[in-house]
């Protein structure tokens, strides 16, 4: 696990294993044997379910030649592991998040954002061999024996070494999930210190039999290192607070700890490494998507387009666009009111009241039919009761926009004080729902990587053809691993994006 988790709607299809029989199997890493809920037939079973859900709520990066290439590095070092007979399967997912997790069973994942920030073949690889190093320790498995002992269900407790980066504001991502069908709230919890070692001390091992160099994974620790130093410089030049790290779990060791602790494993092997693949990495990453995708819709300031879908959205000034899987989330400045809007499946119905009472299924209500920038909608003010049972007001427009896709705009508030104080820019975010224009269209092209030889000027000539609007310089530091210190040679390679 890279970074530490939080709260996250994972559409999984896997039912829960609380209760199950539990039997005793040998660890293929420790000799041990352990009492488990989990056998390796069932890990992998739940790791097939769980992998649709997974592909479902990222998405497959839609690169073949980057797919390949990534599946080669994993397969040579899964073949070093001890559990080396597992079908293993290695997925470029379409996110921006900077992330790479696994599932039991041999599902490794790692999402086009982490690969960004990566320098090297071989800091791929470091990725790549602690994620394995988590499968064949069986982590997930003795996780989920834990939380079926402590009575909680399991599915959620196998998603192995999620590094998720944010979570919503003011609550506005989990409020989105209110208006879903299917979503279920699974809690990914942290991994022990312990087990976070003994993946990076797998991972060194892997590296080094695959002959590529275990010290390698520092440099992937210094990655998250200066993701956190940017995000901290950010803040601040923004006039916002820094983020402490207050939702990460106790027991995940700081990455400065875990920079000490991985130097000291990485320092113990010696041995002659082949190079660092720096070279076919940069080839391979060269035109990846950077941000946001054409296929998950890009924000640009404001406004957020979604190309395929053919709509666009402005929010109001001051207010942030915030781009889920699931839903698009219009925020206000405080972080306690916002738009969300979410495509209704075809099965939810065909008719703007069928939607309303199939999907939000009110109490009571009035409904009042209109149009939104010649789109037909219909706007439903009613009530609906919560989980708890208890009385839920509902302010949501169904409007059916380009070509023919059904939509659910929601106003969500932390309470109702803060529904009234924003209701004048809910009404105006809502109202800016429009089908794209010509120069909708010239702003919705996705940013990509691109390598280019670094030139006097660096990266401060580099910036100003940049399209990253907010500290650019500092960005392509970022991704370029000197954010902390250190230019690159004349005549290098490094990454841009264009």
């Amino acid at each position: 696990m890279w970074r530490d988790t939080l709260l996250l709607p994972w559409l999984l299809a896997s039912a829960l294993l609380a209760g199950c029989a539990t039997s005793t199997v040998r660890n293929p890493v420790t000799g041990e044997n352990e009492r488990t809920v989990m056998d390796e037939p069932r890990e992998i079973a739940e790791g097939k379910k769980a992998h649709q859900s997974v592909l479902q709520e990222y998405g497959v990066y839609p690169n073949q030649r980057l797919q390949a290439y990534v599946n080669d590095i994993g397969q040579r070092l899964a073949k070093q592991s001890e559990r080396s007979n597992l079908a293993w399967t290695f997925t470029v997912l379409d996110s921006p998040e900077i992330n790479a997790f696994a599932l039991p069973g041999g599902f490794i994942y790692v999402t086009r954002g982490i690969m960004a920030y990566m320098e090297s073949e071989a800091d791929l690889a470091g990725v790549i061999g602690h994620e394995i190093g988590h499968v064949t320790a069986r982590h997930g498995a003795q996780r989920a024996t834990r939380q079926q002992t402590a009575g909680v269900g399991i599915v959620a407790a196998t998603i192995l070494g999620a590094v998720l980066e944010g979570a919503g504001v003011g609550g506005a991502g989990q409020l989105a999930n209110q208006m879903s069908q299917s979503v279920a709230a699974g809690y990914i919890a942290s991994y022990g210190r312990e087990q976070e070692l003994q993946a990076d001390r797998l991972g060194a091992e892997y590296l080094a039999r695959t002959q590529y160099d275990p010290r390698n994974m520092v440099d992937v620790i210094q990655v998250l290192k200066n993701q956190e130093r940017f995000a901290a410089d950010a803040a601040r030049a923004e006039g916002r607070t820094v983020s402490t790290g207050a939702n990460w779990l106790s027991s995940h060791p700081s990455n400065d700890q875990r920079l000490q602790e991985i130097q000291q494993i990485a320092s113990k092997y010696q041995g002659k490494y082949g190079d660092d693949g720096r070279a076919r990495y940069l080839q391979a990453i060269n035109g990846m998507t950077f941000g946001e995708s054409r296929e998950q819709g890009v924000t640009r300031g404001r406004n957020f387009y979604h190309e395929p879908m053919g709509f666009a959205l402005t929010a109001p000034a001051g207010w942030k666009v915030q781009n889920e899987a699931d839903a698009i989330t219009l925020v206000n400045a405080e972080g306690n009111a916002g738009l969300v809007v979410k495509a209704v499946p075809a099965k939810a119905g065909g008719t703007h009241e069928e939607i309303i009472r199939n999907v939000l299924k009110p109490e009571s209500g009035r409904i009042l039919r209109t149009t939104l920038n010649g789109f037909s909608a219909t706007r439903f003010e009613g009530v609906r009761k919560n989980q708890q049972g208890q009385a839920q007001p509902l302010e949501v427009t169904v409007v059916t926009g380009p070509s023919s896709q059904n939509y659910l705009m929601g106003f969500v508030s932390k309470d109702a004080d803060a529904l009234q104080r924003a209701r004048r820019q809910l009404q105006e975010a809502e109202a800016s729902f429009r089908a794209l224009t010509a120069a909708d269209r010239a702003a919705a092209k996705p940013w990509a990587i691109r390598t280019v030889a670094y030139q006097r000027g660096g990266f401060a000539q580099l910036a100003r053809q940049s399209p990253l609007p907010s500290l650019p310089e500092q960005q392509l530091k970022l991704i370029n691993g000197v954010y902390g210190g250190g230019e690159p040679a004349a005549g290098q390679l490094v990454k841009v994006v264009e």
